[in-house]
């Protein structure tokens, strides 16, 4: 769908850091470079605010990653994983995120969410709806629920450009059995005029955040993060 994007333009972008995570590292098995999600989602518009939603944990070892986001311009909102009695774990940032969006609307013309997560999908309907903003989602597209990208009034496809998008992405069969081959980039990808010493690049070792369901206990809070 075609949409208005214009340098005044006021922009909100909120990210579902946690989705976005394990998605480069489920598919790519990379690390998720913020710097320039960040910049080809606002595209030259007013941003407003920037917020990035994740987890940390009892040993700090976010703290470089927290750091490396506010350098950027990304606010970074967190909250304690919560461990349970029985060793269940509570991770949830949805609730957040959606009231965040909901609250900035009014001084906002576009809104961007930063996920593939399906869950977002009234969010998108009621900040149409209501609240009169132009609904944007960026994420990874074989990760990304159809019914958002049908909900949204456009959709950036991270997986078109995963070099300029991921970190310590090589563009190989993944070693994973069972996975389909990695796309390789379009021909002139990475070399394009986007491809700029400006490009900004976050990153900090061993960052936080919360693991998704299917992850081994012993991989709990474990990011390599951006660069």
């Amino acid at each position: 769908m075609a949409i208005v994007k214009h340098s005044e333009q006021r922009v909100g972008v909120f990210i579902d850091t946690q989705n976005l995570y394990h998605s480069a590292k489920n598919i790519y098995h990379a690390r998720v470079n913020f710097g320039n999600v960040l910049k080809d989602a606002v595209a030259g518009r007013h941003l407003i605010r920037a917020r990035a939603y994740m987890v940390t944990t009892e040993s700090g070892e976010e703290t470089a990653f927290l750091e490396a986001l506010t350098k950027v311009g990304i606010e970074p909102k967190t909250k304690e994983l919560q461990i349970f009695y029985g060793g269940a774990k509570k991770a949830d940032w949805d609730v957040g995120m959606a009231v965040d969006a909901i609250t900035a609307s009014p001084k906002l013309d576009a809104v961007i969410l930063i996920t593939g997560d399906g869950d977002f999908i009234p969010l998108v309907e009621y900040l149409k709806m209501h609240a009169g903003c132009q609904v944007e989602v960026v994420s990874f597209g074989r990760s990304t629920s159809g019914k958002l990208r049908e909900a949204t009034d456009h959709f950036l496809d991270l997986d078109e450009d995963p070099k300029r998008y991921l970190l310590n992405y090589r563009s190989t069969a993944s070693t994973n059995p069972g996975r389909p081959s990695l796309r390789r980039a379009a021909p002139g990808r990475g070399t394009n005029s986007r491809q700029t010493g400006r490009d900004i690049q976050v990153s900090a070792p061993n960052d936080s955040i919360a693991p998704n369901d299917t992850e081994e206990a012993s991989d709990t809070g474990r990011i390599t993060g951006v660069e």
